[in-house]
């Protein structure tokens, strides 16, 4: 597996002139376009843009003026995200050809910061899966074995750094798109705290739970892209105005004496044995870095999934109404009245997970049923993160698995979308709370498959979060 320099490393060649970041990009493509056929982790690539963009941090340079934080960074962006000019399919057939007229918050701050910005990258349609096997552009295949799945929905973001197709990515986290394909690809993936990133030009899926963040090969890279796309944005009313922290500098700090909860809930009947190891090495790793370990209690974490699924999927049915194939995107040919054309265009532009997911939530904001379905799910939300509350009272991060299982096989639960919208289980309960996590490896199976450790962190708690990943990736597990 590719081993990616480290961001600080290649920026300050690029300060130095040692490495031009024309020269760099150029490289980026070559490999691209090598490993793509077969990945399938990019798909399209934004090419006169980053090269000019790559050209402005070399004049820069060559003039010995002061660079920005990215500097020449050749980062990839999650096709939920919109670039402007760039097709944003959202993985799905009823955006195919669309190309927004304006860019996302999070595309403006990166290259404002010196990012080069690939391309885009694959994703499960609208980011509703967790395989990547949904996307209508074909699968993504993970890189450390081509015949298993790289988790979802940002699986293509994951992959692309996982493979050194980019040294950092953006993916959005909906229920667990950024951490659970972390994991199975063996890189670092960043949950922030609802409202920590700008949503501004984010294709909606579920809108009080849809999250930005950062991929990258260590929790340092990490941690310094997200310091580049966090902090409030007036477009986005959700946005919080909080201080940004250096994110980077908090994870080199010690983390001894950290008290570190460890919920019994996380690992009970369905958790991997190999997973299960892994991550208890990487508890040992922290006790031996001179955290305290305390058993912390979430006993709501069983009605986690459910609660998810009724919640993300209403919202769901209401986000993506919009597309009706009046306005923008696919349009089916075969219509002859209005109702036709809304009809046949969702039937043909949808594919089946989304229009399972439209069905259940159009069902649980049916009349009769949203207070039963809708409204006990907000409930047990509310409960759920008060549990979290209560446990941060008492410890300062909980570590967990990030998923049950290692990566599994291309088409193994394609068949069973409630086994896969079970293996959410340890990664949906953070999403619901609001609260921020980072997933971080922590060793790999007998079959040479990557594990991740998840570490959650109170609300704006990031910091905290990358220092103990931080200590976790020293171990060196």
């Amino acid at each position: 597996m590719e081993n990616p320099r480290p961001l600080a490393a290649l920026r300050a060649e690029i300060v130095e002139q040692r490495t031009k970041a024309s020269d760099l990009a150029a490289e980026y493509y070559e490999r691209i376009a090598r490993k793509n056929p077969q990945l399938n982790a990019f798909l399209s690539l934004t090419r006169e843009r980053a090269l000019a963009q790559a050209e402005r941090m070399d004049a820069l340079a060559a003039k010995g003026d002061p660079l920005p934080p990215l500097a020449g960074i050749p980062i990839a962006i999650k096709d939920v995200l919109v670039m402007q000019g760039a097709a944003s399919t959202a993985g799905s057939k009823i955006l195919a050809g669309y190309r927004p007229p304006y860019d996302a918050t999070v595309v403006e701050r990166l290259e404002a910061a010196g990012a080069v910005l690939l391309g885009k990258t694959n994703c499960d349609e609208f980011a509703m899966g967790s395989s990547n096997e949904n996307s209508a552009y074909g699968p993504v295949r993970n890189p450390w074995d081509t015949e298993r799945v790289p988790g979802g929905s940002s699986g293509g973001s994951a992959a692309a750094v996982a493979a050194d197709l980019a040294v950092a990515a953006l993916g959005t986290d909906t229920g667990g798109s950024i951490r659970q394909p972390a994991s199975f690809c063996g890189v670092v993936g960043v949950l922030s705290t609802y409202g920590r990133v700008s949503r501004y030009g984010l294709i909606a899926f579920a809108s009080s739970l849809d999250r930005i963040g950062p991929f990258a090969g260590n929790v340092r890279d990490a941690a310094t892209v997200l310091g580049v796309i966090a902090g409030h944005d007036p477009c986005d009313a959700t946005s919080l105005h909080a201080p940004v922290e250096d994110y980077a500098a908090a994870s080199d700090r010690p983390v001894e004496g950290l008290r570190i909860g460890v919920p019994a809930e996380y690992f009970a009947e369905g958790l991997d044995a190999e997973v299960r190891a892994a991550v208890e090495r990487g508890i040992a790793a922290l006790k031996e870095a001179g955290c305290q370990i305390k058993p912390v209690h979430l006993p709501h974490t069983k009605y986690a999934v459910p609660t998810y699924y009724l919640i993300a999927t209403a919202e769901a049915s209401a986000n993506l109404a919009r597309f009706d194939g009046v306005r923008y995107g696919y349009r089916s040919p075969r219509s002859e009245t209005l109702a036709d054309l809304y009809s046949h265009s969702r039937d043909e532009g949808f594919g089946a997970e989304v229009k399972r997911r439209i069905l259940l939530g159009t069902y649980a904001l049916s009349a009769g049923y949203s207070d039963a379905y809708y409204r006990k799910a907000q409930q047990v939300r509310r409960i759920l993160a008060e549990e979290f509350l209560r446990a941060f009272a008492e410890v300062d991060a909980i570590v967990t698995p990030t998923s049950p299982v290692p990566a599994f096989k291309l088409g193994e639960k394609a068949g069973d979308p409630l086994a896969m919208y079970l293996a959410d289980i340890y990664t949906v309960t953070a999403s619901l709370a609001g609260i921020c996590g980072v997933s971080v490896p922590c060793g790999t199976t007998g079959a040479g498959l990557p594990v991740g450790m998840q570490v959650l962190a109170r609300h704006l708690g990031e910091s905290t979060a990358f220092r103990v990943a931080r200590a976790v990736e020293a171990a060196g597990i």
